[in-house]
């Protein structure tokens, strides 16, 4: 698994460090999950963030523009409609199998963590592009997928061309 560490060398000194678990704890109590920590980690470490002018990731603890729980409750009630279920591999929510959509993009992507069918196996992430039908199931952790994304790799994002210099981050108004 990638570690925080690894992120941070790439994208830079988080400066939001969040430490309260209430929000995560009250955010998964109304789910019915546990995020994976490596999740955790990274929304803590960073907050509501935007990732090379491309990638939005929110907070539980965020204001009323950029919540966690906001942006996840929209996008289930958007991914659970009939006509939009053809667009991914299985049913959003938060039993075993399903998609939560954790983070989107500028460029139409919905980025979405699957709950293990089992406690012991890891979360995985799948990237559905919102223009198209299509959809990928990364064999990854967040975390993994996170940092090849900031190393430019193909993981249907792509920021090599978003981010000449390297990878960026900016706190959401």
């Amino acid at each position: 698994m990638a570690t925080l560490a690894e992120i941070t060398a790439l994208l830079g000194e988080p400066r939001f460090g969040w430490s309260d678990p209430a929000p995560w704890i009250e955010l998964e109590r109304e789910l019915g999950i546990a995020f994976p920590t490596d999740f955790r980690d990274v929304v803590d470490a960073y907050g509501s963030i935007e990732i090379n002018g491309q990638l939005y990731l929110t907070h539980p603890a965020g204001h009323l523009l950029h919540s966690l729980g906001d942006s996840i409750r929209g996008d289930l009630e958007l991914w659970r409609e009939e006509d939009m279920a053809e667009f991914l591999p299985g049913p959003v929510g938060p039993n075993p199998g399903e998609l939560i959509p954790v983070a989107s993009a500028t460029t139409g992507e919905a980025v979405f963590l699957r709950v293990p069918d089992d406690p012991s196996s890891p979360w995985r992430v799948v990237v559905q592009e919102f223009d198209s039908p299509a959809w990928t199931l990364y064999e990854m952790t967040f975390s993994e997928w996170l940092l090849a994304y900031l190393k430019g790799r193909d993981v249907t994002l792509c920021s090599s061309n978003l981010a000449p210099d390297g990878p960026f981050y900016a706190f959401l108004p």
